[in-house]
């Protein structure tokens, strides 16, 4: 097939987008979630208070919680965010000391500590890449461009393009030279519009680091969205 040319046939500009509304699997449950476009919900994952940045996917079995995930993040199958902290200070650890109106009437929930869950919210930045049975644990920030090995449990803050692995989990390297992710977190290519990302991906894919940024920073990549 031959490459596609705007050029020859401007027509099909509108044809180079497929539909932006999120995809969600039948067998997904979501409550009081926000999702921005192109994001992919896949079979059996579990959202509750989340809020979803563009074309980032959910593979199966994944659960969120009280989070705020930013675009572009490639989220592996059966991944925990904000996995549930059990009071460990209480009689006992067991949701009847939180949740006992599953067990009883006039029971109600423990407002208090369902509270303490909200504030405790976990952000991820953009182009986070969180692999398979990986735990994110409360109140943890894993900051832009960042890789979270498979089978993890993060306990503390991760810097920006930062590798992380183990039980728990210990910095392994980064992705990039220090100057290299000062870079991209100024390009912010995650911020593009549409069009420019179109028009980049060849680049994403075929050119090194330093040749893509040297030639994106030299770019308006919103040019196309200013009034001529």
């Amino acid at each position: 097939m031959p490459d596609y040319d705007p050029e020859a046939d401007p027509s099909h500009l509108e044809l180079r987008f497929r539909p932006k509304e999120p995809k969600i699997h039948p067998s997904a449950s979501l409550k009081s979630c926000k999702l921005a476009d192109y994001v992919e919900i896949g079979p059996r994952v579990t959202l509750r208070d989340v809020e979803i940045g563009a074309f980032t996917y959910f593979e199966p079995g994944g659960e969120a919680t009280y989070a705020s995930i930013g675009p572009f993040c490639s989220i592996a199958p059966n991944t925990r965010i904000n996995a549930l902290a059990h009071p460990l200070d209480r009689v006992t650890t067991h949701k009847i000391a939180y949740r006992p109106n599953e067990y009883f009437r006039w029971r109600p929930v423990d407002q208090g500590f369902r509270d303490t869950r909200r504030t405790a919210r976990v952000t991820i930045g953009a182009d986070v890449w969180i692999g398979q049975n990986a735990v994110i644990m409360p109140g943890v920030t894993v900051g832009t461009g960042s890789v979270i090995g498979a089978n993890a449990v993060v306990t503390r803050d991760v810097t920006t393009y930062t590798i992380v692995a183990g039980v728990p989990a210990r910095v392994l390297r980064s992705r990039f030279d220090p100057s290299i992710a000062e870079r991209l977190l100024a390009l912010a290519w995650w911020d593009w519009p549409i069009d420019t990302l179109f028009e980049a991906c060849p680049d994403m894919a075929a050119l090194p680091i330093e040749a893509f940024l040297e030639k994106w920073e030299a770019q308006d990549p919103f040019a196309s969205t200013k009034t001529k």
